[in-house]
């Protein structure tokens, strides 16, 4: 193994919006819980990636940056390699991220008042768009049956025929599910889209973390008629741990809506990404594949660790079944406790820091989100933790 996802890097008093709310929620004394939350990893990068921006450093200018040909290169070549799309240079907007692409996307495309779809239990941020740009939002809420999470179809097309309805979020990779959509669902929901006059906005910032026999397929790759009504959220943060770099790729073939979308977001002062950012995006995209194929065994490996551990230590808790992502969601309902005791056993108790169920809308009532980018030692604690826990109220 070429790579290290071993060691244990402190990042506490570092500024870490990860672990630095521990202490800002429960306070001193809070030093042994594991922040197993916010959705970033505890490795280092890609040292190739490290080496870029210290090359770039070492320049001692740090002035104003735009994208180079070679930026929108790498973003063109990680797309075909990795998801079988062929994109163009003019399709590309970088974007400081992709819930700020979010917001500029709903003041684009929406008025006030109007409608937006989006699938609960889903990430908190898309409902904070919807309700901070104005509008309102409509709840196709996921149908979870026998450990596992659909789409109900038959109430989306319901929805769609609301006129209010502007727009639909789809989160693919699902986040908290880790859901990866066949094409077939895809498919679906594209043509109900296409013949309501929906705009498909298609968060895929987790699409490079996909767990055999599942493939990510991106909505709009799918067809002509759905490049042109969907516009497709990427970036190598998730994939890369590059969050705190602020980069991300929108991507928006339709020339009108690309330009409605720069406007929106011009209009709240977006001109360019910050210095280091476009070189790391680089970076990653052009020599980073190899540290990530290893990254995925890693996380592979935590992923059947989880699995393994609640079925013999801990069946009352129920592993979602886990397509994509590093974030398991996990089924506590059985515990029978409301989200506030839940909260408090995993925390004062189990000492691990999750992100709570409830977040990310009513539907994830009784379940908590476990971020298994770590290191195997961090996993095996706080699962121990969590068992300790849970059977202190057995």
């Amino acid at each position: 193994m070429k790579y290290d996802f071993d060691t244990v890097i402190n990042r506490k008093n570092m500024g870490s919006v990860k672990w630095d709310a521990i202490e800002k929620e429960l306070g001193p004394g809070s030093d042994d819980i594991l922040a197993l939350s916010v959705a970033d990893m505890e490795f280092k990068v890609a040292p190739e990636i490290t080496g870029a921006i210290k090359k770039k450093a070492d320049l001692a200018v740090y002035g104003y940056t735009g994208p180079t040909d070679s930026y929108f290169a790498a973003v063109i070549g990680w797309m075909q390699r990795r998801h079988h799309w062929n994109i163009k240079k003019e399709w590309i907007s970088p974007s400081a991220g992709v819930v700020p692409a979010l917001f500029s996307a709903i003041r684009a495309f929406t008025h006030s008042g109007d409608k937006v779809i989006i699938q609960s239990p889903v990430y908190y941020p898309f409902g904070r768009a919807v309700i901070q740009n104005g509008c309102q939002i409509v709840h196709n809420n996921l149908l979870y049956e026998d450990g596992r999470y659909t789409m109900d179809f038959d109430d989306l097309e319901t929805k769609l025929q609301d006129p209010r309805v502007r727009v639909l979020i789809l989160c693919s990779p699902h986040n908290p599910i880790s859901r990866v959509w066949t094409e077939e669902e895809l498919l679906r929901l594209g043509e109900l889209c296409l013949e309501h006059r929906v705009l498909v906005i298609s968060d895929e910032i987790h699409a490079d973390f996909v767990y055999k026999p599942h493939q990510h397929t991106v909505f709009a790759s799918l067809s002509p008629e759905f490049q042109d009504n969907s516009m497709t959220l990427t970036a190598p943060s998730k994939t890369f741990n590059l969050a705190g770099l602020q980069c991300s790729n929108i991507i928006i073939p339709n020339p009108k809506l690309k330009a409605q979308f720069d406007i929106a977001s011009q209009n709240v002062g977006f001109s360019s990404l910050n210095h280091f950012a476009y070189v790391a995006c680089e970076a990653a995209y052009r020599e980073g594949e190899a540290w990530l194929n290893e990254l995925l065994g890693h996380l592979e490996e935590n992923k059947n660790l989880v699995q393994s551990f609640m079925a013999e230590n801990l069946p009352q808790i129920k592993v979602v079944e886990t397509e994509g992502t590093y974030l398991l969601w996990l089924d506590c309902r059985s515990l029978k406790l409301n989200d506030h005791e839940l909260e408090r056993l995993m925390k004062e108790k189990g000492r691990i820091f999750l992100d709570e169920g409830y977040l990310f809308g009513p539907e994830g009532s009784g379940f908590e989100r476990l971020n298994i980018a770590c290191p195997r030692s961090v996993l095996v604690k706080a699962l121990t933790n969590m068992k300790r826990a849970i059977d202190s109220i057995s």
